[in-house]
C-alpha cells in the first residue's frame, strides 16, 4: 500500500497512537505536531491530512482554509477533534474537509474512514474522458485539470467545491435535491446535514460573482445551474 498519511496533532500521545495502528494498516505514516510544522513538511508526496481542529497556534479549521483557498491544495483532509456540535461540523466541511471524526474515536473506525476517503479521492482523479471541457455561459469546467474560469478568469474552489459545481454543470437546467448531492458527493461521510449543502453552495454562489445568478434554488425542490438568457 504507497500511501502517505500526515498525522497533526499537538498532543504526542495521540500521534504516536495514530502513527503506530495506520503503519500496521499498511500506510506510511509522518506526523507534526503543529499546523505551521505541517505546512513546512506537507509534500505531493502524502496522500492524506489526518488533522487535529484545536491546536496551538494556527487551528486546523486556518491550515485546511490556507490549503485550500490560498495554495489550491485539494489533499483529502479528515479533521479529527473533540468539537462535534453542529456549527462546528459546518465549519469544518466549509473549511475544505472530506470528512470529520469526533473525539474519543476508536482506531477501527479511523482506518476505514481513511480508506474510505482515499477511495473516494482515487475515483475522483480518474482520467476524465474526451468531454472533460464543460462551459455554461461565461463559466468553463475543466474537469481534468480541476479548474475553473469565469468570465475568462481563474478561480479557485476549494475540493468539495469543485466537485458540487462539476455535478450541477454536468446536466445544466436538472434539478438536485440536497439528498442527491450528498449521497453523490458525500458518499462514506456520516454526520452531513442540509445545512453543510447550503454552506458550501453559498460559497460557490460568491465566487461566481457575476454569474452567481446561474445556480439557483428552486424552493422545496433543489438547486440547479444553467445559463441565465
Amino acid at each position: 500500500m504507497d500511501r502517505k498519511i500526515l498525522i497533526v496533532d499537538d498532543e504526542a500521545d495521540i500521534r504516536d497512537i495514530l502513527q503506530f495502528n495506520l503503519e500496521n494498516a499498511g500506510y506510511n505514516v509522518e506526523t507534526a505536531a503543529s499546523a505551521e510544522e505541517a505546512l513546512e513538511v506537507l509534500s505531493d508526496g502524502h496522500s492524506l491530512i489526518l488533522l487535529d481542529v484545536m491546536m496551538h497556534g494556527m487551528s486546523g479549521f486556518q491550515m485546511a482554509r490556507l490549503l485550500r483557498e490560498e495554495k489550491n491544495n485539494q489533499i483529502p483532509i479528515i479533521f479529527l477533534t473533540a468539537k462535534d456540535g453542529q456549527d462546528d461540523l459546518l465549519t469544518g466541511f466549509s473549511s475544505g474537509a472530506d470528512d470529520y471524526i469526533p473525539k474519543p474515536f476508536s482506531i477501527q473506525e479511523v482506518i476505514a474512514r481513511v480508506g474510505a476517503v482515499l477511495r473516494r479521492s482515487a475515483s475522483v482523479e480518474k482520467p476524465v474522458a474526451a468531454d472533460s471541457t464543460i462551459k455554461v455561459g461565461d463559466v468553463t469546467i475543466d474537469r481534468e485539470r480541476k479548474t475553473v474560469t469565469v468570465g475568462g478568469q481563474p478561480v479557485q474552489f476549494s475540493k468539495k467545491e469543485f466537485e458540487i459545481l462539476n455535478l450541477l454543470a454536468s446536466e445544466p437546467g436538472k434539478i438536485f435535491s440536497r439528498d442527491d448531492l450528498i449521497t453523490e458527493l458525500w458518499k462514506d461521510a456520516p454526520y452531513v446535514l442540509d445545512r453543510t449543502v447550503d454552506v458550501h453552495i453559498a460559497r460557490i454562489r460568491a465566487k461566481l460573482g457575476t454569474c452567481k445568478g446561474y445556480l439557483t434554488n428552486r424552493s422545496g425542490y433543489g438547486y440547479t445551474f444553467n445559463k441565465i438568457d
